[in-house]
């Protein structure tokens, strides 16, 4: 078969720089003369993703098992973009994936119980929480990535950063609490990466200089810059 364009995802807490990364590594790309499209989800500029946009600047509360769904058909909106621009030997960056969206919804699911709006006391029910697999189940057959680096950064020196507090789930307890799940995500992933379709996952120490974490990150990307070899893979498949 022809070879295809990779598909590379940047994830990583909050204000860990994968947007400034994710440009960076997108015009180091294009310099070498490969065409390289970036992606970034959410993607608010869809009518789901505008949902979405509202939920995180807190102009609305929804269910977080809704909330989880529409982060998820956010994706899915562009799954068959993604597979397009792969097929037609583009390099795919994108900005966040799935890996966040099941690590936000578990994190935010493991601190506080959701119940169901009730005038009753005798009639509340408590909807079970986020697990890691009912998260993962709507992104199921979502194309899956061929690299993903998990940009690391603790807490405290997130905090020290511009901007940080900004959107809803950017306070320290909860995001300590997503960096476990993308510390569980990192470790299921390792350990199918030798099965067909189950990319590498690699972390980097976002704490550092910024043209450290640059230099880091083009060392993993250069070996995809001339394309894959292997059909497109399937996440949780």
């Amino acid at each position: 078969m022809a070879r295809r364009g990779a598909f590379i995802v940047v994830e990583g807490l909050d204000r860990s720089g994968k947007t400034t990364q994710a440009e960076i590594m997108r015009r180091r790309i294009q310099a070498g003369g490969r065409e390289v499209v970036c992606i970034k989800f959410p993607d608010r500029s869809t009518p789901i993703g505008k949902m979405i946009d509202s939920y995180l600047h807190s102009q609305s509360d929804l269910d977080d098992h809704v909330v989880h769904l529409l982060f998820s058909a956010n994706r899915w909106e562009f799954a068959s973009t993604i597979l397009s621009y792969l097929k037609q030997g583009k390099l795919v960056l994108c900005d966040r994936y799935a890996f966040s969206g099941i690590a936000f919804s578990v994190a935010k699911s493991s601190e506080t119980p959701i119940s169901t709006a009730s005038h009753s006391e005798s009639s509340l029910e408590k909807l079970s929480p986020i697990t890691l697999p009912w998260a993962r189940a709507p992104d199921s057959a979502l194309p899956s990535p061929d690299l993903t680096m998990f940009l690391d950064i603790s807490p405290e020196v997130a905090l020290t950063r511009g901007g940080y507090g900004e959107e809803r789930y950017e306070k320290a307890d909860m995001q300590r609490r997503v960096r476990n799940v993308f510390e569980e995500i990192g470790r299921q992933v390792g350990a199918t990466v030798e099965e067909a379709g189950n990319g590498r996952w690699v972390v980097v120490d976002a704490g550092r200089d910024m043209s450290a974490v640059t230099e880091e990150m083009w060392g993993h990307v250069q070996p995809l810059l001339d394309g894959v070899d292997s059909p497109v893979g399937r996440l949780w498949e």
